[in-house]
Order: C-alpha cells, then structure tokens, then sequence
C-alpha cells in the first residue's frame, strides 16, 4: 500500500506542514532557515508550543479553518539537518496518518526567486534542493506541495552552500521576515481554501 493511506490508530490529520531549516544557534536566521521560521510563526500565532519528539522533529499539534470546519494539522520542523529532512516527514506521515501527499504543505529557501519573492507551487522538480530530494526519496512522490521564499542565487555557483547558510544584510532580513509572514498567510489560505486560490492570490505580481 505504500507510505499514504497505511492503517493506524485514531483519525488521519488533515495536514501535514513542514518548515525546513537546519537545527542549532549557528543557523538561526540564515536564509536556509525561512521554512523554520515561518512554522513557527504558525505555532505563534495558534499559541502552541513546538516540542521535540520521537520523529526527529520538533511539533505542535494545532486546528485551522477549513472550508468544512476545523482541519487537524501537524506543524513540524525536522531536526535532522537539511539533506536528511525525508526521514522526519516520512515518519511524522505514518505517525499522523496522512492519506496524500497533497495534505502535505513544505515551506522552504528558494534560490532559484529572487530575495523576497514567495511562489506556491503543487509537485513538480527539485530545483537542486537537497531538503526537497530527501523528502522526495523518503516519500516516493514530489505531488507534495510547496511555499517557496525566494532567497537569491549568490554571483557564482559555487558559493551556494555559504550564501544560504551565511548571516542576512539588514534590508534583505526586513524583507525576508515579511514574506516569512506571507508564507504563513499562504499556508493557511492552502487549508482554509485549496491551493488553486493560494496561487491565485501569491504567483501574480508582488
């Protein structure tokens, strides 16, 4: 039967959303982390607390409107480093009984959109980032969906690893944190009214 849809105890969740990022001091607030900080502000805003668990990530527990009513959602940051994040959310799946992968909301660094630029995108390619290839692998399927926050390619190719990973300018971490705030606005927008209306309202002009 695969990975979705497997029998388990208690309701299936609605919704699975992951913010990506690496764990530790060192990486806070560089642009590898804007998945992190937009789950948790999800967390924030809902008033729960995201606690570390038995499926290598940290997790709340938490409802948002839906168009019927309150949709059960999970928001989880794995705590397994970026390149492994695959374990975490196949596991965090099972634990809470998605049945798709379409209930699955990945936030993430983007660099292939330029910085401060926020795209909603359902399955598709990789672009080269190693979180979504390990959840890829771990899930079998890419048909999860994604908020993407642009974070800019660096001048030249193979500074890449340091530009996501190094400390933010001031002007770019002011727009960064807005549209931290923008992916958060989506995410719920993706649960209280499908992911068609989130691209509708976020893949036009900004």
């Amino acid at each position: 039967m695969g990975l979705f849809g497997r029998s388990g105890k208690g309701e299936p969740y609605d919704w699975l959303v992951v913010g990506l990022g690496n764990p530790g001091e060192k990486y806070a607030r560089t642009r590898h982390n804007v998945g992190e900080e937009a789950v948790r502000l999800l967390a924030e805003r809902k008033g729960v607390t995201m606690k570390g668990g038995r499926d290598n990530a940290l997790v709340a527990e938490t409802r948002f409107a839906g168009p019927d009513g309150d949709e059960r959602t999970v928001l989880a940051f794995p705590i397994t480093f970026m390149n492994d994040s695959g374990q975490a959310v196949s596991s965090l799946v099972r634990r809470y009984r998605i049945e798709s992968p379409e209930q699955i909301i990945v936030i993430q660094d983007e660099l292939d959109l330029p910085p401060g630029e926020l795209k909603i995108k359902a399955g598709g390619g990789l672009a080269g980032h190693n979180g979504l290839r390990s959840i890829t692998q771990h899930l079998k399927s890419q048909d999860y969906l994604r908020v993407r926050i642009g974070v800019g390619k660096p001048e030249h190719k193979d500074v890449g690893k340091g530009h996501v990973l190094s400390k933010v300018p001031k002007a770019e971490r002011e727009l960064l944190d807005i549209r931290i705030a923008d992916a958060a606005d989506a995410t719920e927008l993706i649960i209280a009214r499908g992911v068609d209306a989130a691209m509708q309202r976020y893949n036009g002009t900004q």
